[in-house]
């Protein structure tokens, strides 16, 4: 699959995360081969008095030996290989992000041009004209601006609706399956069938106080009052006080970019904090209005509480591993006798890694709450900074604490007493702990990529706890949803391992083959990952993450090259060659101080234009609207290769399959020397690709061809059994959407689907679990609704937008949510905060039993909801062992690959988000 392929498909920051892993794989590979054909059997035979695994380590070479020079030259060339990638990969990125920020169907979308502002001074709060005054210095002027409202007893009151909506569902749910139960007992044992017993409650919070009440009953009724308040309370939107934040959506995309970077008003920390590329649904909604001083104090408390976490865990860690070694454990009365073998020495090898890992993996939650707490406006900006503030609580806690936990409260004892001890313990310790190393990249490598690849949580969740449970239709469809990728906590911890495998790659070179299989493993598991399995929406960033990543490696140059100097200081031979050990000293600073200034390079000439659209690459893009098409050619000028990109010479694609084997070792390989080895072996080019990875875009012209040379005889996209209309392609069927984002689908379904349960006075069931609607019922459910759901926008990702199958790449989800070409109140709406947007209804999606035994209780749900609650039991059954199941799919892209006509039982369907179609008959599934 062709790089182009992949960044369509996947996103900027999963492109960029897999290139650097990918680089990283190749660099180690290659200094795996060097450091053990050079640095190890230097260290083998220096003739050093190191033991075990020790004579491997830069340890075992004599303080007097000249082999010394051997690590420094390796060392000052490998970190010259590593900046000399990190410029490349830099180069990429800029040439890609740019590119990314002018795609169509980034441009297109709303939140490309679209910036959040906060701490806004009260006198332009008094006016949205003042704002817009303000923003149209700009270019192109200001669109339209959306001032956030204070809707906070709203907020609650939605809240607290949903809550109890999902506990009845839970009850109704398991309701149905104890009517079915008991009629399965009946017929398998005879007699007469008892009614299960309802559910009771007690209402006080406080554990058994209060008399206990019918738990259905009081949600119903609750659900009710909550659902007219929430009305109630929609009907004056004045009524909130504006907060001091707003949306500022401009006529231009540079104008955004551009205000993003200005300095916006004359007093402190008045409009200081902007963001661009806003998507409304990563907002935290709640962080939209803090004072610009509460932020301030709430971020030191954090910063604090962050430093007394990293306290905390280190002496926490340090026991736990510590308490598992077995000299430790020797000098405890219970454990004294314990007698060596080969188990305890493997438990002393890997259970500290273990826990060492368990400890780390409770962190990142507390550390997203902080973040949370000091006021941060989006998901994406939380997992941002997590990704440095996990980074440097991992490199202490793990690696350094891990290093030294033998004795690192007497190294403090001696650094005390005696300052130039720590030279000492750094020379014989480092060294020494580079088992401890190797077993926890090993524990990584091999548990981590296997975990990624059995996604347990996913699994327990689809397959297991249904089995155990009664499990809603909602919580099992909720189950189905790809999973999300863990930026904030897993990109440092591959940054962990590149430290640790950088800063051991000449103290014990060893450590370089393990590091060369942990990245190759991860690359092969991450690049299926994020083709097939992980589903980013709301990572929009645009490859912001790349940046702090290439931070954390910088720090891994920096710790490995302090090692190096104070190895070589540690190293001086005062009696015999003091001269050679202190040129060896003055080698390793030079190369610290090159570093330093290549990095101080980096900052000049990449930082500035990593993050904001170039307006020169704006200004090109606005002359020739095709070099916004077209991948660009990272290694030459786009528009001088425009030409050649769209030629189909055989010379064109052989261009393109060269550029292709640039873009993978570009950066880690000089472009002559790859020119000169593809010269030397011609066979190395690749092939043309002529499977394309499915779901990219192709062209109409494009897909017609396609479609006639696959199928040339044309079937229906989806065949049904005969009592079931043909799905049409692409049709919007949606199941019940969450509680307050019900939307235009849901009022056709009220009014269409055979299974949505209404108040009646007595009419017949139409067909088994189906109870008639009443219309007069029906007309109030509507009209409770209609104010909201004229456009279904809370849908958040609209079939319309998605003109085919084949535009259904996970990567553009996020930007086809709201495209900037819809009117004034389509725009209003989708900046709301979404309790200004939630119904004053709610859908309760429910199994009816297959014997419609709990018919009449759904009837009295429906009665104490007073017209406000809905009942729906599509696409929902009970089995024959009494387990709800949903007739629910996520992630299907694309109804053409359906070759073979469905059975009876088989029924697929696709739409965007979460999907469903009537359920066929009971007897159909049994």
């Amino acid at each position: 699959v062709s790089d182009d392929k992949v960044i369509e498909r996947v996103g900027l920051d999963s492109y960029m995360f897999l290139r650097s892993i990918r680089a990283m794989f190749f660099m180690f590979s290659v200094l795996s081969f060097l450091s053990v054909v050079t640095i190890l059997p230097v260290n083998i035979t220096a003739g050093g008095d190191a033991k075990g695994l020790g004579v491997l380590s830069i340890g075992n070479v004599p303080k007097q030996s000249s082999k010394l020079w051997v690590h420094i030259v390796f060392f000052g060339v490998f970190v010259i290989w590593v900046m000399w990638t990190i410029f490349g990969e830099l180069k990429v990125y800029t040439r890609l992000r740019a590119w990314w920020l002018m795609r169509p169907e980034h441009t297109s979308t709303v939140g490309a041009s679209t910036i959040l502002v906060s701490t806004l001074p009260e006198t332009m709060l008094e006016n949205d004209a003042r704002i817009k005054q303000t923003f149209n210095m700009f270019p192109g002027g200001v669109r339209q601006v959306f001032v956030n409202r204070n809707v906070e007893d709203l907020s609650e009151a939605v809240a607290k609706r949903d809550k109890y909506a999902n506990k009845l569902e839970g009850l109704l749910t398991k309701y149905a399956v104890q009517c079915e139960k008991a009629h399965k007992l009946v017929e398998k044992k005879g007699g007469e069938y008892k009614e299960p017993k309802r559910p009771m409650m007690r209402e006080s919070s406080v554990p058994f106080k209060g008399p206990k009440i019918d738990a259905i009953h009081f949600y119903s009724t609750q659900i009710a009052e909550l659902n007219l308040t929430i009305a109630d309370l929609q009907k004056d939107v004045s009524q909130f006080k504006k907060q001091s934040s707003a949306f500022v959506l401009f006529n231009k995309q540079i104008a955004a970019h551009l205000a993003a970077q200005s300095v916006l008003d004359y007093k402190p920390f008045s409009m200081d904090n902007v963001s661009f590329d806003v998507n409304p649904d990563d907002i935290i909604w709640s962080n939209l209005n803090m004072n610009p001083y509460d932020r301030q104090i709430r971020s030191y408390m954090s910063f604090a509480i962050t430093i007394g976490l990293t306290i905390a865990w280190t002496i926490l860690t340090g026991f736990v591993t510590s308490m598992v070694s077995i000299d430790n454990l020797r000098g405890y009365e219970p454990f004294k006798n314990i007698p060596d073998s080969k188990w305890l020495s493997l438990f002393q090898g890997f259970v500290p890694s273990i826990v060492v890992a368990v400890l780390m993996s409770l962190l990142p939650r507390i550390l997203r709450l902080l973040l949370k707490l000091e006021g941060t406006r989006t998901m994406s900006e939380i997992n941002l900074r997590l990704l440095h503030r996990f980074y440097f609580f991992q490199v202490w806690n793990v690696y350094f604490v891990t290093i030294f936990v033998t004795g690192i409260l007497e190294i403090v004892r001696q650094v005390a007493k005696n300052p130039d001890k720590i030279v000492e313990r750094i020379s014989t310790d480092v060294p020494n702990s580079a088992t401890a190393i190797i077993t926890y990249v090993l524990l990584l490598a091999f548990s981590g990529a296997a975990k990624e690849l059995l996604q347990g949580v996913s699994l327990a969740l689809r397959y297991v706890l249904p089995m155990i449970l009664a499990k809603t239709p909602r919580s099992i469809s909720d189950a189905e949803k790809p999973s999300e990728f863990d930026w904030g906590t897993t990109i440092p911890t591959h940054s962990l391992i590149f430290l640790m495998g950088f800063s051991y790659c000449f103290i014990a070179p060893i450590v370089n083959c393990f590091v060369a299989v942990y990245f190759g493993l991860f690359f092969i598991v991450y690049r299926y990952q994020f083709l097939y399995v992980y589903n980013d929406a709301t990572w929009v960033t645009g490859g912001l993450s790349f940046p702090k990543f290439i931070q954390q490696l910088m720090v891994g140059v920096y710790i490995s090259e302090v090692y190096m100097l104070l190895m070589m200081v540690a190293k001086i031979d005062t009696e015999h060659n003091a001269a050679e050990s202190i040129l060896r000293i003055v080698f390793a600073a030079l190369i610290l101080a090159c570093t330093l200034v290549a990095h101080q390079y980096i900052k000049n000439a990449y930082m500035p234009i990593i993050t904001y659209l170039p307006i020169r690459r704006a200004a090109e893009v606005e002359e020739n609207p095709k070099l916004a098409l077209k991948f660009p050619d990272v290694y030459a000028d786009a528009s001088a290769s425009l030409d050649t990109l769209d030629s189909s010479s055989p010379a064109a694609a052989e261009s393109r399959r060269r550029r292709h084997i640039y873009a993978i070792f570009g950066t880690l390989i000089p472009i002559p020397l790859i020119n000169y080895i593809i010269r030397k072996v011609p066979s190395l080019l690749p092939s043309p690709i002529t499977n394309a990875l499915p779901h990219t875009s192709k062209s109409g012209a494009e897909e017609e061809a396609s479609a006639e040379h696959n199928h040339p005889t044309e079937k229906p996209a989806i065949i049904l059994s005969p009592d079931k209309p043909a799905l049409a392609k692409n049709a919007p069927f949606t199941m019940p959407e969450p509680h307050h984002y019900s939307g235009a689908a849901d009022e056709k379904r009220a009014s269409e689907s055979s299974n949505i349960f209404s108040i009646d006075s007595g009419a017949a069931p139409v067909a088994p679990a189906v109870v008639p609607i009443d219309e007069n019922q029906l007309e109030i459910y509507h009209s409770a609704i209609s104010d909201h759901s004229a456009t279904g926008l809370r849908q958040r990702r609209p079939a319309s937008h998605l003109s085919s199958a084949n535009d259904r790449r996970r990567s553009m989800m996020a930007d086809n949510r709201i495209q900037a070409d819809v009117d004034e109140n389509v725009l209003s709406e989708a900046f709301s905060n979404p309790s200004l947007l939630a119904k004053s209804t709610c859908v309760l999606w429910v199994p009816m039993d297959n014997n419609s035994r709990c018919k009449d209780l759904y009837e009295e749900v429906l009665r104490d909801g007073n017209g406000t609650i809905q009942i729906v039991t599509d696409s929902t059954w009970i089995t024959e062992k009494c387990h709800v199941k949903a007739d629910v799919e996520f992630g299907m892209e694309e109804l053409e690959a359906m070759d073979e006509e469905p059975t009876q039982n088989d029924h697929k369907f696709s739409t965007p988000g979460i999907t469903a179609m009537p359920m066929p008959t009971h007897d159909t599934h049994q």
